[in-house]
């Protein structure tokens, strides 16, 4: 019998090793091109006082290549199918903390030491929800580099006007600078994902927004064919008088007062917020 050859990269000799079958449920796509990773550390800016999150651990490959270049490293997976590849790859380094949980339940404002930068190969249904989250949860994090789905990165980083700008948009602005770094094909990933991914930096500016603001733009965009005021005259808890006291507002700021929410900026929803005041935010659903 001839033997196999040992593949040489790690994802790929891992999948063999532990049996690892790739849960499209849950959006695996592991690294298989280490070349990649030299892309991400450069757009990281690693430094051996750093303390990185990792969110999607997967099969360790970006883990290994983190580690021995920080001072410590917090991994978050999932899939506890994944915990034994997971411990092989971060056995030799003994500056990081592996976290076999949801991301999206996780406390990353409890984590210990604080990371300070976030370097993910992120799940595709729960990038944008993951990203917003440490933003509002590390507010000492100040850079983000992520591998997300082509169409999540330009979201992110879209300007006012355009089909993509959203509520994801808006926050993301608010807090950060963002911008697509490069895209990324298929091919590097296993198995290889139907949609094309992208490297996506987030640059914080500014705190988190507030929640105030927070429930204003999710509101405001919650039904995107509608003007604002009137976006936000049928969110629960809207008070009677909303719709006039927005339309108002818009003009205050220098809109038409049936704008609708995708022509304003990130800076326009914080002015927008200061005029309608705490009190008739403060009745908006928080999300």
């Amino acid at each position: 019998m001839i033997a196999t050859a040992e593949p040489r990269q790690a994802s790929l000799r891992r999948l063999r090793r532990f049996g690892v079958r790739p849960n499209r449920e849950l959006g695996q796509n592991f690294l298989i091109d280490d070349n990649i990773l030299g892309v991400i550390g450069r757009l990281a800016e690693l430094d051996a006082g750093d303390v990185a999150l990792e969110v999607g651990g997967g099969l360790g490959v970006l883990s290994e290549y983190l580690a021995p270049r920080v001072r410590h490293l917090h991994v978050v997976e999932v899939d506890t199918a994944l915990g034994p590849a997971l411990e092989d790859a971060l056995a030799p380094h003994d500056n990081t903390t592996l976290h076999l949980a949801d991301a999206v339940r996780v406390d990353f404002g409890a984590l210990e030491p604080a990371p300070a930068k976030v370097v993910a190969n992120l799940p595709y249904g729960v990038a944008a929800t993951v990203i917003l989250k440490s933003i509002d949860e590390l507010p000492a994090a100040n850079l983000w580099v992520a591998m997300v789905q082509r169409e999540v990165g330009e979201r992110l980083a879209a300007a006012p006007g355009s089909k993509t700008y959203g509520a994801t948009s808006v926050l993301a602005q608010l807090a950060c600078e963002v911008r697509v770094e490069r895209r990324v094909p298929a091919a590097v990933f296993h198995p290889a994902p139907r949609v094309e991914s992208a490297l996506v930096v987030l640059r914080r500016t500014a705190p988190t927004p507030s929640p105030s603001v927070a429930a204003l733009v999710h509101a405001a965009f919650a039904h995107r064919r509608k003007a604002l005021a009137g976006s936000l005259a049928l969110a629960a808890g809207a008070s009677d008088d909303i719709r006039a006291t927005v339309r108002a507002a818009l003009e205050g700021i220098g809109h038409p007062p049936d704008a609708r929410a995708e022509r304003l900026t990130p800076a326009d929803f914080v002015r927008l917020a200061e005029l309608l005041g705490e009190e008739r935010l403060a009745a908006l659903p928080v999300r």
